[in-house]
């Protein structure tokens, strides 16, 4: 089958592209990008005269809670999902039910991709065996299974000698090891950001040093054992001020932030509303500030949803019992295009470095070139669609957002995975 896309402003800031292009897909590759293509024979042709043809865009950490926890997200939902909002591809975290904690279990989430999913998807796999943080799991035997890098996600290795000896097999590997920086001692029971307003609701805090902390010595430990590290949803200034120190010192890492972490602080809390209970917690509008800063800087490498799936039960219950977590993967690219684009903060360069180049560079992924011969995987965002987020229309089989009725401008209109034509301005064709 073949594809055209006529009129769209093309962006491509590697192969040095910005500009109003055609572009012609067949057999699954980029066949031709220039100016008045000519389909061929029983081509179909998409016009998105007005809108912006990316590089597919990818999200470096999603829960897709399969094994175990299907009745919050499959792989079928949540890959369509992430077609929905946008991404040609997902990376799968490990804390399922059983953590993905070895080489079957890889192979189970890649072959049930394979089967039903409707994005690419790559597996990441446990650094410790079902994430308690007491023993290695087998990190040779997952990544020669196709795991492409290694978290306790959703948990902090807390002994030391245990994570410099992750990091010294990861990084034998060629794998990076993905960490959720937070010292559990500093945590305690705390549930959303210390400070006057945890006070005022009466709920106990986590202070922003349990980041900060972890940060520090994770960084030590990355630049003693030159592996690669990945500080997943950086949360907070001081966290930001330690990773760009590092990287100005030569550390090989990199970072992530969360679109709920730009653009939601703890204020976000008032009411008790279990939607905005995440782990690390909303912060302050100054973290907000720094991150946003950091993101268009390039201090911070990528843009990731952090998409946690839960069901209606587990939100419905007191603020400190609620999972923590939202869904993002059919809100994130708006979000970043709404607050940070359209206000000439972040260029749609900018945009494609930090959702598409980037995470392939931390997974260690093929950049999604578009460029004869390349694979066509490419998003489409029409930055003039004004549309209000109703969660219940999300492909996602949960609904768990604080950005319900938020009034957004720009919105993924077409996803495009190895030259098929997965979503169109919102519907999905699989």
């Amino acid at each position: 089958m073949e594809l055209l896309l006529r009129g769209g402003r093309v962006v491509d800031p590697e192969q040095g592209l910005d500009g109003r292009l055609d572009v012609r897909i067949a057999d699954g590759r980029v066949a031709e990008v220039g100016e008045d293509l000519l389909p061929g024979p029983g081509a179909e042709v998409r016009d998105v005269a007005g809108m912006v043809v990316l590089p597919g865009l990818i999200d470096p950490h999603v829960h897709l809670r399969e094994p175990g926890r299907e009745d919050a997200e499959t792989v079928r939902t949540g890959t369509r999902a992430a077609a929905r909002g946008g991404f040609t591809a997902v990376a799968a975290m490990p804390n399922t039910r059983p953590a993905i904690d070895r080489e079957s279990l890889v192979r189970f989430v890649l072959d049930r991709a394979a089967r039903e999913g409707a994005v690419r998807v790559y597996a990441i796999g446990a650094v410790t065996k079902e994430r308690a943080g007491e023993e290695l799991a087998e990190m040779g035997d997952m990544a020669r299974a196709g795991a492409v890098a290694f978290s306790d996600d959703g948990s902090a290795v807390m002994n030391a000698a245990l994570f410099r000896r992750a990091l010294e097999y990861a990084r034998g590997h060629g794998r990076p090891v993905i960490v959720h920086a937070e010292d559990r001692n500093l945590v305690g029971d705390g549930v959303m950001n210390e400070g006057a307003l945890s006070t005022r609701l009466g709920l106990p805090g986590v202070p922003a040093a349990a980041e900060e902390v972890m940060v520090a010595r994770d960084l030590l430990l990355a630049e003693l054992t030159g592996a690669r590290l990945h500080v997943a949803h950086v949360s907070t200034a001081g966290a930001l001020r330690l990773i760009r120190e590092a990287k100005a010192r030569g550390v090989r890492v990199t970072c992530e932030v969360t679109p709920h972490h730009l653009f939601l602080t703890e204020e976000a809390v008032w009411g008790y509303d279990t939607n905005a209970r995440v782990s690390p917690p909303l912060r302050t509008e100054a973290d907000c500030a720094a991150l946003q800063e950091g993101l268009v800087e390039g201090t911070i490498d990528a843009v990731a949803t952090d998409h946690a799936p839960h069901t209606r039960e587990e939100k419905l219950v007191e603020f400190g019992l609620a999972a923590p977590g939202m869904v993002g993967l059919e809100t994130a690219v708006a979000l970043v295009v709404d607050r940070l684009v359209r206000t000439g903060r972040l260029s749609w360069a900018g945009l494609a470095e930090r959702l598409s180049y980037g995470p392939a560079r931390v997974l260690g992924l093929p950049l999604n070139a578009i460029a004869p011969g390349a694979p066509a995987d490419l998003t489409v965002v029409d930055p003039g669609a004004e549309w209000t987020v109703d969660p219940d229309e999300f492909a996602s089989k949960s609904r768990n957002t604080p950005f319900a009725g938020w009034r957004l401008k720009g919105r993924p209109a077409a996803t495009i995975v190895a030259g098929r034509l997965l979503m169109w301005q919102g519907e999905l064709l699989v």
